[in-house]
C-alpha cells in the first residue's frame, strides 16, 4: 500500500492531507500563525506526523515565504525547505509549479516557481480531469481564479505580483480579511456611511452574523482578541461605522453584514469578468470551486450563470471527508499528484 501526505504550508495555517492508493483517507489543518514565530510550524508538522503513521514520501507545497517574518521571500523559501526537510527527511519533494515535484536540495536554484505555487497544484489536478473550467479556491485570506482548458493550466500570471495584476489572484478571504479591506463604504440605515480604515472586524464576524460561518474555518483570534459570538460580532462590526452595538437592532446589522459580504463578492466577481474575458475558456466551462469559501463561490458561480462542480467531485475520497479535502485542496492534490507521478 503506498501512502503519500502532501502539505501546503501556509502563512496562517498548516494543511496536509494522506492519500492511500490514490484516495485521500483524512486531511489536515492547524493554525500556524508564521508571523508570530516559527515554532506553531514546527508544533503543527510534529503533530500531523505523529497522527499520520507511516508514509512512503512527502510532497510540499508553499505560500508561507511571503510572511513579514522572513525579510524576502528567498529566505522563506529556504527556511521553510529547511523546517520541513528536518521534519519529513531528505526524501521530501517541494512543488515548483510548471516545473512539477523538485528534491528539495534544489530550492535555492527555483525560488520564483516554488514560492506560492499552491494554486498551481490544485488547478493542475482539475485540468488532469476535466475538459474546460474556471477553477476558483477561496480561502481563508485569498481567493485564486485559474482557467483551466484542454488539460493544461492557461493562467497568464505565475508570481504573485503577476497574477495579482492578472486578476487570477485576489486578495479576499472568507474568515480572515479585514472589513477595511473589502469596502470603503456600505449602505446601512438607509445612506451610505465611509469605513473606518481600522482592523476591527474581519469577514469571519459577518459569516457568523449572517449564520454561515463553520467555527472551525475561523481559527485565528478575533480582531479584538475577544470571544467568537455573534453579540461580539455585532460589536466589531459596528466600531467599523463608529457605532456601537447598542445603536442599532440585530436586523440592521444583518443588513450590514450583508452589504460587506456583497461587497467582497463584486469584488471577486469583477476579477473572474477579468480572467474570462480573455475567451479561452468556452461559455458552458463550469466553476470548480474549492476552500473554505465555497458559500460565497456557488454565488459568484450564479452571478456569471455557469454550473457548479466541488473540488471533491473530481477526487477520490471518503463522503465524510469532501469538506476538508475541498478546504485543503491544494494539499489533497499534491498527495495524489505525487502518488501519480510515482
Amino acid at each position: 500500500m503506498t501512502r503519500t501526505l502532501g502539505w501546503d504550508v501556509g502563512g496562517a495555517h498548516l494543511k496536509a492531507a494522506l492519500a492511500e492508493n490514490g484516495e485521500i483517507r483524512r486531511v489536515w489543518q492547524l493554525p500556524t500563525p508564521l508571523w508570530k514565530g516559527l515554532d506553531p510550524l514546527e508544533q503543527a508538522l510534529a503533530a500531523i506526523l505523529a497522527e499520520a503513521g507511516e508514509v512512503s514520501g512527502h510532497a510540499v507545497t508553499m505560500t508561507g515565504e511571503l510572511s513579514d517574518v522572513f525579510t524576502e521571500r528567498g529566505e522563506g523559501v529556504a527556511a521553510l525547505t529547511a523546517i520541513v526537510t528536518r521534519h519529513l527527511g531528505q526524501g521530501v519533494r517541494l512543488y515548483a509549479g510548471s516545473l512539477g515535484l523538485l528534491p528539495a536540495e534544489a530550492h535555492a536554484a527555483h525560488v520564483g516557481k516554488i514560492a506560492s505555487a499552491n494554486w498551481h497544484a490544485s488547478a493542475g489536478l482539475v485540468a488532469a480531469r476535466i475538459e474546460a473550467a474556471l477553477f476558483v479556491d477561496m480561502g481563508s485570506t485569498t481567493t485564486d481564479i485559474v482557467p483551466v482548458t484542454e488539460g493544461a493550466v492557461v493562467a497568464h500570471g505565475e508570481t504573485d505580483a503577476e497574477r495579482l495584476l492578472a486578476g487570477e489572484l485576489v486578495y479576499q478571504g472568507y474568515t480572515r480579511t479585514a472589513l477595511m479591506a473589502v469596502a470603503d463604504r456600505v449602505a446601512f440605515a438607509g445612506g451610505q456611511t465611509p469605513i473606518m480604515a481600522e482592523l476591527f472586524a474581519t469577514m469571519a464576524d459577518v459569516q457568523r452574523i449572517l449564520g454561515v460561518l463553520d467555527e472551525d474555518d475561523d481559527q485565528h483570534a478575533a480582531a479584538d482578541g475577544k470571544e467568537k459570538t455573534v453579540t461580539a460580532s455585532r460589536a466589531r462590526l459596528g466600531r467599523m461605522i463608529g457605532r456601537d452595538a447598542s445603536e442599532a437592532d440585530e436586523a440592521s446589522f444583518e443588513h450590514l453584514a450583508r452589504a460587506f459580504a456583497e461587497a467582497q463578492v463584486r469584488r471577486i466577481h469583477d476579477a473572474a469578468l477579468q480572467v474570462l474575458s480573455r475567451g479561452t475558456l468556452p461559455g458552458q466551462a463550469p466553476l470548480v470551486v474549492a476552500g473554505a469559501g465555497r458559500p460565497v463561490l456557488k454565488r459568484l458561480a450564479a452571478r456569471l450563470d455557469r454550473g457548479v462542480v466541488d473540488f471533491a467531485d473530481l477526487i477520490d475520497c471518503r463522503s465524510e471527508l469532501r469538506d476538508d479535502t475541498c478546504r485543503a485542496a491544494p494539499a489533497a492534490a499534491l498527495a495524489i499528484l505525487a502518488q501519480e507521478a510515482g
